[in-house]
Order: C-alpha cells, then structure tokens, then sequence
C-alpha cells in the first residue's frame, strides 16, 4: 500500500511572506490522518516547518507518520526550504524517538514553570534595579549581532539568523525601552553592573498569557557569583505582579550551564525543537 499526501486546502501566504498549507495523509486514496506545513516565521522562506502531524489512531504503529514525514520534506524542498524544524512535546515519546530515527538533531527547548506564591526572595547584596535608557541602548547596539550569532551557531544560515533577529525586534521591541509589557532590569553589587534580564508577556498555551524571559545574560567577568539565579528569581518576582501564574522561556540546546540552572528553579521542559538540514 501506498501512503502519499492530497492538498486539504489552498497554498496560504500572509503578508509577512510565510507559506502555510494543510495535507491530507492517504494511504490509497483512503484518508487516515493530517499533516500541517509551513515556513518559520521571522526567518524567511528558507525554513520550513511541520505544525503538526497526526495519524488516525485505527492506522497507527504501520509507519504511516514516518511515511508522511518524509513525504513532507519533499514538500518543503519543493517550496525552497533548506532545512526542516519540529516542535514536539516533551512527554510525546513516540514523535521524538521518531524524530530522531528520521535524522532530526535536538536545536532548543523550550521551558515553563508554574509559580507557587509567594514572590521568592532574593540573595543577599544582589540589587536589582530598572535599566537607564543608556544602558538600554549599549544593549540594543549589541543584542542584534548576538541574537544572529546565536542562530548561526544552530545552524540556521546567516541571511535567515540576521532576517529573524530583525523580525524579533520589531514584534518585541517597537518602541525600545518603552515598549508596553517589556521590562528590562541590571543586577548590581557594589555599584557594578553585572547582568542584565528581559521580561514581558507571551502566550505560552492558548489564551493565556504568561511572563516570558526573553533575554537574560551575565558578564563574563561576574559568572559564578549568584547573579543568574538572582535574576530568575526577580523574574518570578515581576511574573507576580503581573497576576500571571506561569513563566516560560527559550534555550538553545548546548547552553548546559543554564539549562542546569532552570532546570535546579523548577522549570520543566514543554517541547523539543529540532531540526534538519534539507540536502
């Protein structure tokens, strides 16, 4: 038996150029599940993504979903994808070993924490304050070339890394510093800056809007004195007086270090994001 993908739908475009289209999963014209393809948002056409695949569950455990999988990458070749990424959940055993098995390498997680109250405390001599304009602007000199470095280094290709830094800054920043819902804080000691953190709001399940950390970093110098975990737990401290009862964040795959240091405040894994290069 033959197992093949039928358009379920039109060729979506929207109008910041990203490609979306819905497929039928076939196995002799007979429908036995669904796929959902498109490109990644922010990184231009030369991402492709699945959404989502599922299989119905009379046709599970025959190779159906492998099938699709790879039917879908020709797909996204076809579309100008150079590379494929999956979002998969963290308890879905069956995708991720299926992932794995198709070739796909682990790129990121992202992670989430439910708040118990009250606020955490924070360690002693850390004080954590707002960031002057000016700092702000030392920040975002830099942030862009290091938010591109930072996808360069996961193999995402440098116009697509840079496209996406862009991208980023403009949904999450409009107006710098200013910006409704982003806060951004320095942790000092004796009067010296030693890390920084972003925070703001995102939508981390449907419907309902979480604190978000979106960029936290400690200078070179001051790494292993505390200051990280400090400005974790003041996130959880603005996450409170925002009424929200979950934090979420974004780790790319080879920062053991933090990865080591949510996973030590709680935070558990949601999903994997993994990808694979489309030869």
């Amino acid at each position: 038996m033959t197992t093949t993908l039928r358009p379920g739908g039109p060729l979506q475009q929207a109008s910041d150029g990203t490609r979306s289209r819905s497929y039928d999963v076939c196995v002799n014209s007979r429908r036995v599940g669904r796929v959902d393809l498109g490109t990644m948002p922010g990184f231009g056409p030369v991402i492709g993504v699945i959404r989502s695949l599922s299989i119905d569950e009379a046709d599970r455990g025959r190779g159906r979903g492998t099938v699709a999988a790879l039917a879908a990458e020709e797909v996204l070749r076809g579309w100008g994808c150079r590379q494929i990424q999956v979002s998969v959940p963290a308890d879905a055993t069956v995708a991720l070993r299926m992932a794995r098995a198709l070739g796909y390498t682990e790129r990121s997680r992202n992670m989430a924490k439910e708040l118990p109250g009250p606020a955490p405390a924070l360690p002693e001599g850390v004080e954590i304050r707002p960031m002057t304009e000016a700092e702000f602007r030392a920040w975002d000199a830099t942030a862009h070339v290091t938010f591109t470095r930072n996808w360069v280094e996961q193999g995402v290709p440098e116009a697509a890394a840079r496209a996406k830094a862009e991208a980023s800054r403009r949904e999450n920043l409009p107006d710098g510093l200013a910006t409704e819902g982003a806060a951004f804080h320095v942790a000092v000691r004796d009067g010296v800056a030693a890390g920084h953190l972003w925070t703001g709001r995102r939508e981390l399940v449907p419907g309902e809007q979480a604190a978000y950390v979106y960029d936290i970093e400690v200078a070179e110098t001051q790494r292993g004195g505390g200051y990280g975990r400090a400005l974790m737990l003041f996130a959880e401290r603005i996450a409170h007086e925002w009424g929200t009862a979950r934090i979420g964040l974004h780790v790319f795959a080879g920062n053991t270090p933090a990865l080591r240091l949510y996973e030590s405040l709680g935070y558990g894994t949601t999903h994997i994001n993994s990808f694979k290069p489309l030869l």
